[in-house]
């Protein structure tokens, strides 16, 4: 035990970059990500310059299209989930079996953008280091980091034993519903694997390269608030109480006062009161009508509410609850109603031991080490729906800025990067044996 000790302090004084450089198959993944700079950003030039908004069903089974013969030149075999049930075009899985034993790795990105024909954004431009376009980021640039990655480990040999699943929703930024068959896919994947690595985009502060092993929840909720009506000269009297306006403003109030702690926050994006009010189906507009001289007996409000564990998710919810349910002078009915939304990423002691793992590819590169993300600089993402069953790591995809609307540019030296992280990274796991 003392030896152990030891050895283990001495390695945390050593300094990042204490390790020797890349050897054998590592050396090759390097030489080899380098090497075939210009094919990868070919490969994302294709992909970008093909518009796959989350409701361009046809675009995004185009990028699909795109992406297949990528993978199964490798030894990858690929598999579409339709999913025009939920409204969106389906799920591309591509799986290499390795070594039986072996962890299994699941990789997850994203086919689809935010941008949809309509855009005025939809062309690809590389100028020097930088490249812009429709999902160059965020996640099409996360899907070129994986191939180049892949790439690397196949002609250094590392490939052949890796158990390794490519899992690319076509619905990231606007998930299909119900989320629960939306994600089903997915969260069977995480069931069987050991590992699972989010290419979403790298974060930075300061410069400097950030590790994400958490990301916030995201989950709306609608208000509705009902009281009685009449005319002004009543309002605050006993019998017609302060209606619904009134009753709303110190509900939404309460929120705010009572809910605040460490990562949560809770934001009303929508309101609106009078004699009748209603929520279109898109549930982004809201409409209201009345008259000064009439007590307003309805409001209707939305919002959304972020947590970083389903424990604080379930309190938040519940005191929201029992503030809508308080009495309120004149109120007839106080109801609020949560939807289905993106669960939180917890920071587990699986996700940082993750990071630790991660750190030490960093020292073999000569990288500095990557210390964990803020949370409450992340938002949700597809890892969110699987952190519960497997181990995660978030934003092993380029770094990028601008991501969701016109002129998001990738830094492009950030993908050599992070296709050298996450080469390295999968064939140290892929040496393990699963605990499946």
């Amino acid at each position: 035990m003392r030896f152990t000790i030891g050895m283990v302090a001495a390695l945390a004084l050593a300094p990042a970059n204490a390790q020797a450089a890349p050897k054998g198959a590592e050396a090759k993944m390097v030489a080899t990500i380098d090497a075939e700079q210009a094919r990868t950003l070919k490969f994302l030039e294709t992909m970008v310059n093909q518009n796959s908004g989350s409701r361009n069903l046809e675009g995004v089974r185009k990028v699909r299209d795109i992406v297949v013969p990528e993978f199964t030149a490798l030894g990858f075999t690929s598999r579409w989930i339709p999913m025009e049930q939920t409204g969106r075009a389906g799920h591309l899985v591509l799986t290499h079996k390795g070594r039986k034993g072996a962890k299994k790795l699941l990789l997850i990105g994203h086919l689809d953008t935010v941008f949809e024909p309509d855009s005025p954004f939809q062309t690809y431009v590389l100028n020097g280091d930088k490249a812009t376009g429709p999902g160059v980021g965020d996640d099409k640039g996360g899907i070129a980091v994986i191939l180049a990655a892949v790439r690397a480990m196949h002609a250094a040999g590392t490939l052949k034993g890796a158990n390794i699943e490519v899992f690319l929703t076509g619905d990231e930024e606007e998930a299909g519903s119900p989320t629960e068959v939306a994600r089903a896919d997915l969260v069977a994947a995480a069931k069987a694997a050991d590992v699972a690595l989010d290419f979403e985009g790298l974060s930075r502060e300061d410069g400097r390269d950030m590790g994400s092993i958490a990301r916030r929840s995201s989950q709306s909720w609608s208000l509705i608030v009902e009281a009685k009506s009449g005319h002004s000269s009543g309002i605050w009297g006993a019998h017609a109480g302060d209606g619904a306006i009134y009753a709303a403003a110190k509900i939404v109030n309460a929120f705010r006062e009572e809910l605040p702690e460490p990562y949560l926050t809770l934001n009303v994006g929508l309101i609106a009161g009078g004699a009748e009010a209603e929520v279109a189906e898109d549930n982004a507009h809201v409409s209201a009508q009345g008259k000064t001289n009439i007590i307003a007996s309805k409001v209707v409000a939305r919002g959304d509410l972020r947590t970083l564990s389903p424990e604080q998710n379930a309190a938040a919810m519940r005191k929201m609850e029992w503030i809508t349910a308080r009495s309120y002078p004149g109120v007839t009915s106080a109801k609020i109603t949560f939807s289905e939304g993106y669960p939180p990423m917890a920071p587990t002691a699986g996700n940082k031991a993750l990071l630790a793992r991660l750190n030490t590819v960093n020292a073999t590169l000569g990288l500095p080490e990557m210390q964990p993300l803020d949370p409450m600089k992340r938002g949700a993402g597809d890892i969110s729906f699987i952190a519960a069953y497997v181990d995660g790591l978030v934003g092993l995809g380029p770094h990028s800025t601008g991501d969701h609307a016109p002129g998001e540019t990738v830094d492009v030296p950030s993908i050599w990067t992070q296709a050298k992280r996450a080469a390295l990274l999968m064939t140290r796991l892929s040496a393990e044996k699963s605990v499946r």
